[in-house]
């Protein structure tokens, strides 16, 4: 049972020794554990320190993508290295190595095969009472529209069964995060929560400026996300207001023709109903369009869920290089020691 450890880096190279530093050597039921970075277009010579430190396989990218892009990279790789399990955890030693045995037990017991770390947001010192309130919203909102029970959906600190890897795509390039639960859950795959612990505040965030920035960029990211898996329940939505409105608006124009026989100052309340109605059976029918790209998407995605299956069946060449863009460094993998 091979375990990766990935982490997305960008400008770590304080923090990163300390990091390295926290992660297990080994963890029963695991043969062999190895870490991989994620240099996404850092100036600081991470990935330079990161294989000082010991780690064991390197993606860099030349400029940086963002989060999204970093973790998608770090996911391919892993499943290209033969990973049986992914842990995807922070550069800035937010989560504690420790807890990493705690999210693989589950995956090892066959109960999940996703395991998401519950921060519990509500014990963290440095979050306001404003963040801690937005984070138990937020992570509801994300339960309703996933189908799931995911407590804290923000957590990057998280799990991976090899299958849940090869199923799991993110299609923005803000964070991973919450498009992958919203998928996860609507992909029927088994999704379980561990409360772990934090460390202490090392930085602030890199992926926001500010509270209303996130909520910006991740309500689009929830709606189109829930748009993107469940296309007929978000359209239909929208043309039943339509509808409705319409049908409001009709209503009050007949009213007052047939009791009142006074229409002609209501011929406003006609024309805004029919273009309501109008646009009702438009939108349905992008509903109807929508779940037919949808269609077509579940298909493209599985072509490439083969294709990575078919690449994690590779083996790696004599110059330390595995695939495009993944160099092994000289570090041997740890194992546990032998009795």
């Amino acid at each position: 049972m091979k375990l990766i450890i990935q982490i997305p880096c960008l400008n770590e190279r304080e923090t990163l020794p300390e990091t390295i530093a926290d992660l297990p050597r080994q963890i029963d039921g695991i043969d062999e554990i190895e870490v991989l970075i994620i240099d996404d277009g850092s100036t600081d010579g991470t990935a330079e320190r990161a294989a000082e430190l010991g780690v064991h396989h390197i993606v860099r990218f030349p400029k940086n993508r963002g989060l999204a892009r970093a973790f998608v990279a770090g996911i391919d790789a892993s499943v290209r290295l033969g990973a049986d399990i992914v842990i995807n955890t922070d550069a800035d030693n937010q989560y504690r190595g420790a807890d990493i045995a705690m999210l693989v037990a589950p995956i090892l017991a066959g109960s999940a095969e996703l395991v998401i770390g519950d921060r519990q947001t509500h014990q963290i010192a440095h979050f306001s009472p404003v963040k801690k309130l937005l984070q138990r919203w937020g992570s509801g909102l994300v339960r309703r529209l996933s189908a799931t029970n995911v407590t804290d959906s923000p957590s990057g600190f998280r799990a991976m069964s090899r299958r849940a890897a090869l199923i799991l795509f993110v299609h923005n390039r803000f964070t991973y995060t919450l498009e992958t639960v919203i998928q996860a859950g609507r992909a029927g795959i088994a999704i379980e929560n561990v409360k772990v612990s934090t460390n202490n505040k090392t930085r602030e965030s890199r992926l926001f400026k500010s509270i209303p920035d996130y909520l910006k960029k991740a309500g689009g990211v929830m709606f189109r996300a829930y748009a993107m898996y469940q296309p007929v329940q978000v359209f239909s939505r929208i043309a039943l207001v339509f509808f409705l409105v319409g049908a409001v608006a009709w209503g009050r124009f007949f009213y007052f023709y047939f009791v009142t026989a006074r229409a002609s100052g209501h011929v406003q309340s006609l024309i805004i109903g029919t273009g309501c109605i109008v646009l009702s059976f438009l939108v349905a029918l992008v509903a109807m369009l929508a779940e037919l790209l949808a269609a077509n998407r579940r298909l493209l995605e599985d072509l490439l869920v083969r294709m990575r299956r078919l690449e994690g069946s590779g083996a790696a060449d004599a110059q330390g290089l595995l695939h495009d863009g993944i160099r092994r460094t000289a570090h041997a993998s740890w194992k546990p020691a032998a009795r």
